[in-house]
């Protein structure tokens, strides 16, 4: 069996994994500095596992550095192909195929945006037989698919035609603008309108709330300062056009709080949508991401029962922060 590296190219992260036991994750924030893709990625490369080839999938073409989505496919598989000139590449499909870099360029709208698909096609064999949803929560989106018969069953193939099926929220849990997820937060027995500027993020929230770590050499940050409690509450106070003499920490974590709360108001809907559309209720839950723990409070909010199946404890918190790329390369693997 021949060593595949699998790459998840996405907007804000660069994602390896090798279906074993090796998995990163780059920061590279692509729509700054398209120009240094290729780079970045053999730099990637470079520090991972040797590969007999390589498989790709990706989201990054969606960055507004590219004018239309047929654009970024072609520029993101002529970067990874510079990055490894010397190394097979081809690229996944929401069809399922594994197809050259050329037929790919072709068929763009079957490679932009196919991880979602890798990733549910690996988590439907885990529902053993049941009716299943995965629910799969990230820095900067969600995607709840389908389950049924041992495959994905969703409904939308592109990420507009998700965004209708309630199969891809756009809403994540450090990337999401709080001016995106909510008008006005809780303060001073009122509710105060947000400024409608880039102060703050989820990440903010989860952080003040707990759920994420902190990391002072974390700076990709709305004011480039460090991903600490502190920083946060500073940020989280702009949204109220104040600062943090001014907001007290308990009245952060309240907004952090109404920010999860909005979260989880998407995500019930999309939810219930979603279900809705099944041919039966699931039985089996397939929960991954760096917001799993977003996802468990989601089905409490519903009061979901049943079989939940956990990612990040059948593979470690590491591979399922990049379970796409880990999926792309098991699925590379059985690939005959």
């Amino acid at each position: 069996m021949p060593n595949i590296l699998a790459l998840d190219i996405g907007g804000a992260n660069i994602k390896l994994a090798n279906g074993h036991d090796y998995a990163a994750s780059c920061p590279f924030a692509l729509w700054k500095t398209p120009e240094k893709l290729a780079a970045q990625i053999a730099e990637c490369l470079t520090a991972a596992p040797s590969a007999e080839r390589i498989v790709v999938t990706m989201t990054g073409e969606l960055c507004d550095c590219y004018e239309t989505k047929s654009l970024g496919v072609k520029h993101i598989l002529a970067a990874t192909i510079e990055a490894a000139p010397r190394t097979p590449v081809t690229v996944y499909q929401t069809t399922g195929q594994f197809v050259a870099a050329e037929e790919a360029i072709e068929n763009y709208l079957l490679a932009a945006a196919s991880n979602w698909h890798a990733l549910a096609s690996f988590a439907a064999g885990y529902c053993e037989g049941e009716q299943g949803l995965l629910i799969d929560i990230g820095s900067t989106t969600a995607d709840l698919i389908p389950l049924v018969a041992g495959k994905e069953a969703a409904g939308g193939r592109t990420d507009p035609e998700r965004l209708l099926t309630g199969e891809l929220v756009y809403t994540g849990v450090e990337r999401s603008p709080v001016c995106a997820i909510v008008s006005h937060l809780p303060w001073r027995d009122a509710s105060c309108p947000v400024a409608q500027e880039f102060f703050a993020t989820s990440g903010d929230a989860y952080l003040l709330l707990g759920n994420l770590s902190a990391d002072e050499t974390d700076t990709n940050t709305t004011d480039g300062k460090p991903f600490t409690i502190a920083a946060s509450h500073s940020r989280f106070a702009r949204m109220v056009c104040s600062d943090s003499e001014l907001v007290s920490r308990a009245e952060v974590i309240a907004f952090a709080e109404a920010i999860r709360e909005a979260q989880l108001a998407m995500l019930e809907r999309a939810f219930n949508q979603v279900v809705d559309a099944m041919p039966a209720k699931p039985q089996a839950m397939v929960l991954s991401g760096h917001g799993e723990f977003l996802a468990r409070q989601l089905l409490a909010r519903v009061h979901w029962q049943g079989r939940i199946v956990s990612l990040t404890e059948k593979l470690g918190q590491k591979v399922s922060r990049c379970a796409p790329a880990h999926a792309l390369a098991v699925l590379a693997q059985q690939q005959k």
